[in-house]
């Protein structure tokens, strides 16, 4: 049976990430998350309670990445196969407002983990990214990413996440850790923060209040390839079952396995507000704020290419449509979640 440790496992993606690998593989999860940003151990109760084979497959650490493993606690995790380097901290206008120890955490937790691979050897050692490391694009449907395309991060947040590449990067190349790059455009699923903009979108329709909408002065409003979790969970499954990762050949100018995990549908901030608004059976009540004027590092299009996993054979099982009926629906019925 393969081992698996999640980090961040608590938060809105790794629970996901966590209830999709129970169900779908015989795999024991060794969850890692602080507490301390947006992992909610309500969380862990919405997915685990009730459910005692999944219970029995699933050990939770209590640990701060910022600081390195004790030999304790490495012990109490034992063996592993597969990491899956997911924790961070996370959100842009945090980072913008912080920028400091905001980076100096997400580089720090990724050293300590890096470090830790290094020691233990696992299989792969999967690096969870953004699309925001590419930085903007010119417009909705124009200059999607493709890997390795030059990084131009706008903002800390997005600059924190290009820094664990690089130092994945150099582990891969210095020390043979098996790294494999994943970049998700943006996620989203059930049991989401509160403070993204799917769940501030059903949070004010609920209650039947205006939704501010970041555009600019030309009428131009933010967009997004939103991606159910799940889908993603689905990508880095197939990916882990399909090979092992590339290492590096000595003397070669080579570079680590990379991909890049987007959504089917590219939508505008008004767009996906109102879908979320007609499912919900409510009015859409919203005004266009120019946003980005005032907060330059937050870019108004991000957008990725997606052929080469394509070309894989790899298909997301839920895609858009059905993911955005899953989510609202889910959410609706548990509304403690959006209120």
């Amino acid at each position: 049976m393969k081992r698996c440790l999640i980090s961040g496992i608590s938060g809105s993606i790794g629970i996901n990430f966590l209830a999709y690998f129970l169900a779908k593989t015989d795999w024991e999860i060794i969850g890692i998350d602080s507490f301390r940003h947006r992992g909610y151990s309500d969380r862990l109760n919405e997915v685990l309670d009730g459910n005692l084979e999944w219970t029995k497959r699933v050990t939770i650490i209590t640990h701060d990445l910022a600081a390195p493993f004790s030999e304790f606690t490495k012990k109490r995790i034992g063996h592993i196969d597969y990491i899956i380097a997911m924790a961070s901290l996370s959100d842009v206008e945090a980072s913008i407002q912080e920028p400091v120890p905001f980076i100096q955490n997400n580089i720090n937790l990724t050293l300590n983990l890096l470090e830790y691979a290094r020691e233990i050897k696992p299989s792969v050692f999967v690096q969870i990214s953004t699309d925001e490391v590419y930085g903007a694009v010119s417009s909705k449907h124009d200059d999607l990413r493709v890997e390795w395309d030059a990084i131009i991060p706008s903002n800390p947040y997005a600059a924190s996440k290009a820094c664990q590449e690089a130092i994945a990067i150099s582990y891969w190349r210095t020390y043979g850790v098996p790294v494999i790059i994943m970049n998700f455009m943006n996620n989203w699923g059930i049991m989401q923060s509160p403070a993204k903009f799917p769940v501030i979108a059903q949070k004010k329709i609920l209650a039947n209040e205006t939704i501010q909408i970041h555009g600019n002065d030309k009428g131009e409003i933010g967009s997004r390839s939103y991606i159910d979790s799940r889908d993603c969970a689905d990508a880095v499954l197939f990916i882990l079952e399909k090979s092992l990762p590339y290492l590096h050949q000595e003397e070669q100018a080579d570079r680590p396995d990379r991909y890049n995990i987007a959504g089917d549908v590219q939508l505008d901030n008004l767009e996906l507000a109102k879908e979320i608004a007609s499912l919900m059976g409510k009015e859409l009540k919203y005004e266009i704020v120019n946003f980005h004027k005032a907060r330059s590092g937050h870019d108004p299009h991000y957008g990725l290419d997606m052929t080469k996993m394509r070309k894989l054979g790899w298909k997301a099982p839920l895609g858009w449509k059905k993911s955005l009926k899953d989510v609202v629906e889910w959410q609706q019925a548990h509304p403690k979640w959006i209120t």
